[in-house]
């Protein structure tokens, strides 16, 4: 079951190559969505145990993030059968097919317990992400293209550096050199504390410019800016969670090592998290492209996932809940923003106005998506930031918990001042009119997806609380 999250994304894009047909080839996308989502939900129900090497498992972490990219790809793949109905005038063969290739490497990496494999697999969903950027294939899309490309290459490089320090540090400790999670786990206290630490800062630096940690952020705003929006939602949703359970991975490591190695991480972990929530507050303001608007927030809430870790203790379940919740409400306002650019034909503020009466449905949705992702009741993401910062003023941790508070002020107010007149103004009578309707595949993933966000936030069942704990268990914390 567990090889079938990798086989059944492959088979569809194996399909989604032969399929001549440009209308047809977009429907494999909601057939493997579902069937990966079913068997999602068999494996959160019953995980078999590890394979006979060691190397593939999920376990509650990993679930955590499954269950994540499952929901979200679901969510997108309806979402692209009427997206791709209004893009008749190109091939939509590269996307399906790299939109499938992403699924089934995100997928592998949610079952890595070999840091190897893992590195591979992620390296695999920056490759497969780079022609999805380019799908409107003008000069600012390739731009975005290369920049992404060079930027994400260089960290996951850089994280490869890591590994082979990681590596040797058993080596030097007269050890079987191994990259297998459970192995480096038991013997960890024993490991040559140079080459460790050296191997901390190298991964904590390649996998943050995966995730988009600020200053190593560059590729998120043309990226996001130019990616269609069912792209820039597996790229906020899908690419940065799976770079930040690669980052939960090492801070398993420097757990089992012992606690100055774990200090370290935790200090670096909450300096860049605040660091990229300043990077935040400041672009965000006055931004006139609503994508890359989204493009900081993205920047702001990788920030908020690096802080909670950094806390630790009961932020750590903040931190995992804000995973998930910063995952699906990004999937709303990306493919809201999306519908929003079908219709105007344009993304700044300049021209985009007045939303809410053009588009009711989608001006209305990323109106509430606004609303949730600022950390507004009574919606899911208020649950994750109020835990978190909560579990900071417990700590003493108060010069944290202020500048937290104070960022996620100014975020508000610069998110606002592009969001209410975009939304809510006056719609133009220069603004030529366009082809685009809202209609049931382009409005209801969306709608689906905030409802599941407002019931996180009002009742979140039980399944999942005790999936968050779990995974809280694993990070080193009894709940």
């Amino acid at each position: 079951m567990l090889y079938a999250l990798v086989l059944i994304p492959l088979v569809g894009a194996l399909l989604a190559w032969v399929i001549p047909d440009n209308r047809t080839r977009p429907l494999v996308l909601p057939v493997i969505a579902l069937a990966h989502l079913v068997l999602t939900l068999l494996l959160l129900w019953h995980a078999p145990p590890p394979s006979a090497n060691g190397w593939i498992w999920l376990d509650p972490l990993g679930k955590l993030v499954l269950l994540c990219i499952s929901v979200l790809f679901s969510i997108c793949a309806f979402y692209a059968v009427g997206y791709l109905a209004y893009r008749q005038e190109r091939s939509n063969r590269v996307l399906c097919m790299g939109l499938l290739v992403c699924l089934a490497a995100m997928g592998l990496v949610t079952v890595s317990q070999h840091l190897g494999l893992l590195w591979v697999a992620l390296e695999t969903t920056t490759v497969a992400m780079a022609p999805l950027i380019y799908f409107n294939k003008n000069a600012r899309s390739i731009e975005a293209t290369w920049k992404y490309l060079l930027i994400c290459s260089v960290g996951i490089a850089l994280a490869l550096l890591g590994l082979l320090f990681l590596a040797y540090s058993t080596y030097v400790a007269q050890r079987d050199a191994t990259l297998l999670l459970s192995s480096l786990m038991a013997t960890a206290r024993g490991l040559n504390q140079g080459w460790l630490h050296a191997a901390v800062i190298f991964l904590l630096v390649g996998y943050g410019s995966k995730m988009g940690l600020a200053p190593l952020h560059t590729w998120k705003p043309d990226a996001y800016g130019e990616a269609p929006g069912m792209v820039g939602a597996m790229l906020a949703g899908g690419l940065v969670n799976c770079a930040f359970l690669a980052i939960l991975r090492v801070y398993q490591v420097c757990l089992a090592s012992g606690s100055s190695e774990l200090l370290f991480f935790q200090r670096a972990l909450v300096g860049m998290g605040l660091l990229s929530m300043a990077f935040a507050a400041v672009f965000m303001a006055k931004q006139a492209d609503f994508k890359r608007m989204l493009a900081y927030s993205s920047v702001e809430h990788v920030g908020i996932l690096a802080i909670g870790l950094g806390l630790g203790k009961g932020a750590l379940f903040g931190a995992l809940f804000h995973l998930l919740n910063n995952g699906l409400t990004k999937g709303v306002l990306f493919l809201a923003s999306g519908n929003i650019h079908r219709s105007y034909g344009a993304k700044t503020t300049d021209i985009v106005k007045g939303a809410m009466t053009r588009l009711p449905w989608s001006g209305g949705l990323f109106m509430a998506g606004f609303i949730a992702i600022t950390g507004s009741p009574p919606f899911a993401p208020f649950i994750s930031e109020y835990t978190i910062v909560s579990s900071a003023f417990a700590e003493g941790d108060y010069l944290v918990a202020g500048a937290f508070l104070l960022f996620l002020a100014i975020v508000f107010i610069g998110m606002a001042l592009t969001v209410l007149p975009m939304v809510m103004g006056t719609p133009s009578d220069t603004t030529p009119p366009t082809g685009y309707r809202d209609s049931v595949l382009m409005v209801g993933p969306p709608l689906v997806t905030m409802l599941i966000i407002l019931v996180l936030g009002v009742w979140p069942p039980a399944a999942l609380l005790g999936l968050l704990k779990e995974g809280v268990a694993l990070l080193g914390v009894q709940p």
